[in-house]
């Protein structure tokens, strides 16, 4: 990483990019669409604006084998998945607890990371996965007390968080010799195709919607999507993924700040201190994983083929 070479002070993009995506949950309440279409029309018109910069990388897709192929399909789907959960708990539960209980993700990862590849985490980091899990459990608390509806959309906001979660540790896998900008188009590709069969079995229709709602679909492509997850991944030729990870602490507070501000929502106290307690974990949980990769040395990995950033998503 050389931040010397970056021409404006780092905080600047990352406040942007952090802005963006806070207001996705904004910009699906706000569409009366169903979650399926959102998610297709904002994958698909995020492809579009990714075509002319991965043209020429088509060619490496003949190098890929049936394994990397069956895992780039299976990444697609557990993305499509993580859209469906996540912007299905929107339409149930308040922003504030749908980001939040999502920005467990690195809590996921870790317990994904232990499971399919054996990687130890130190126990300080531990300790704040488990604070962690204790305010998300209070936010349930506090959702039992308004509606069973929002249960439901706590529990929709996790199934996300994990399947995203899985989504992520494939991609770690297939980017040690996959490259960044191919993937993120192809797992987009698979994506868009699972969401359209899915409108297909459950005759969801997917043309005739009012101009507000394309305006939408296209916001979600462009704010959340390009100025969001795009510009981190642009970010991470220049800080460190630590740097970028800290970044979905500020998703759920900018998240629940507009949604006060457009949409009127407010919480009570009890999801008030469970979301304190989840952000206070999860902060400590990165920082002293952070020191842990610092003093693990990487195992050499099979060149890529060819450069680009790693891709972080949610």
């Amino acid at each position: 990483m050389n931040n010397t070479s970056l021409k404006i002070p780092v905080f600047i993009p990352l406040i942007i990019g952090i802005i963006a995506i806070s207001f996705s949950s904004i910009f699906v309440k706000w569409s009366d669409a169903p979650v399926s279409v959102q998610g297709m029309y904002r994958l698909l018109f995020t492809l579009i604006m990714m075509l002319p910069f991965v043209w020429k990388q088509a060619r490496y897709l003949k190098q890929i084998n049936w394994r990397e192929t069956f895992l780039l399909i299976l990444s697609g789907a557990f993305l499509a998945l993580h859209f469906l959960f996540w912007m299905g708990s929107l339409k149930l539960t308040t922003v504030a607890s749908s980001t939040i209980l999502l920005s467990l993700q690195p809590v996921f990862v870790m317990i994904g990371a232990y499971i399919a590849f054996r990687e130890k985490t130190s126990k300080a980091a531990i300790i704040g996965m488990m604070v962690a899990i204790l305010g998300a459990i209070m936010i349930g608390w506090g959702d039992i007390g308004i509606s069973a509806k929002h249960i439901q959309g706590d529990l929709l906001s996790i199934l996300g968080t994990i399947v995203v979660a899985a989504h992520m540790l494939i991609g770690q896998k297939l980017l040690k010799t996959f490259p960044a900008t191919l993937y993120s188009f192809t797992v987009f590709l698979v994506a868009v195709i699972v969401f359209g069969i899915y409108n297909l079995t459950l005759n969801i229709p997917m043309t005739g919607y009012p101009e507000k709602e394309w305006g939408i679909f296209l916001l979600l492509a462009i704010i959340p999507t390009v100025f969001g997850h795009v510009l981190f991944n642009w970010l991470l030729k220049y800080v460190t993924a630590a740097t970028i990870s800290m970044a979905i602490l500020g998703e759920p507070v900018g998240a629940t700040l507009l949604a006060y501000l457009f949409l009127g929502e407010s919480l009570t106290l009890s999801q008030w201190s469970g979301g304190a307690i989840v952000l206070a974990g999860l902060y400590y949980f990165l920082q002293n994983t952070r020191k842990q990769n610092k003093r693990t040395t990487p195992a050499p990995i099979k060149p890529p083929l060819t450069s680009g950033p790693i891709v972080k998503k949610g």
